[in-house]
């Protein structure tokens, strides 16, 4: 996967990608499970072998897919996302802690955990891992077709097969920075960037932008000196 921060000599590229590319654990994880999966899953006559191993795959697995898909489906604001996240520990640890001390306490419960055993082989996991990598290689492709390029005195939009260009004054050029989704921005730094070119009425809002604190910084710093530069020229003039 590309970065999503790509620097060239002359400015700062730009690029917005789908929600999709948040979904690299579940990848990583559909890879690791297949791996282990393919090594120590499967008994000597080649069934699934039902064990604690492979059961805790399968559960890594669905809980890493559950997580993710909460990511996409939902936005989480940074104290909205930090209380939920100390609920859902609190009450996880405090249940485990009450299953494990006290197995009297819950045995329907545990019981009924028993009975579900989440295996699959390594074909699956390979297959979606497939899938992802498939999918992010297409969005790759994609991205060098549509992007933006914010260069000291221009903001150039790239887009089409044939590399159409559109042309925006950079100087004055307002950047808001937007991060609407704390999970996001831990998962790839990513999250809104809002440019307003002095000429334009409409702003140009770019969403899911990859390290998106760096990107700002670097667009900062090069506006800032451009300004400085075209105050010393009019100080000269003077």
């Amino acid at each position: 996967m590309n970065s999503g921060d790509k620097k060239s000599d002359r400015g700062v590229v730009l690029i917005s990608y789908p929600k999709i590319v948040f979904l690299w654990p579940t990848w990583v994880a559909a890879i690791l499970c297949g791996i282990f999966m393919a090594v120590w899953g499967h008994t000597a006559e080649g069934a699934i072998e039902i064990s604690t191993g492979t059961v805790a795959c399968g559960w890594t697995f669905l809980i890493v897919l559950g997580i993710n898909m909460q990511v996409l489906a939902f936005d989480f604001p940074r104290a909205t996302s930090l209380t939920l996240l100390f609920v859902v520990v609190a009450l996880v640890l405090g249940g485990a802690l009450v299953i494990a001390n006290f197995p009297t306490v819950f045995p329907a419960v545990g019981n009924f955990l028993r009975k579900f055993h989440p295996v699959a082989n390594s074909t699956f996991y390979f297959l979606i891992a497939g899938i992802w990598g498939l999918m992010y290689i297409a969005v790759f492709f994609n991205s060098r077709f549509d992007y933006w390029e914010v260069r000291p005195n221009e903001l150039l939009h790239h887009h089409g097969v044939l590399s159409d260009l559109e042309r925006f004054s950079s100087p004055n050029l307002r950047i808001d920075k937007e991060i609407n989704d704390i999970f996001e921005y831990l998962l790839l730094g990513s999250g809104r960037l809002i440019l307003h070119p002095s000429n334009e009425r409409r702003a140009i809002v770019l969403d899911n932008v990859f390290f998106i604190s760096r990107k700002e910084k670097s667009i900062t710093k090069m506006l800032g000196a451009l300004q400085v530069q075209l105050r010393d020229n009019t100080d000269d003039q003077t």
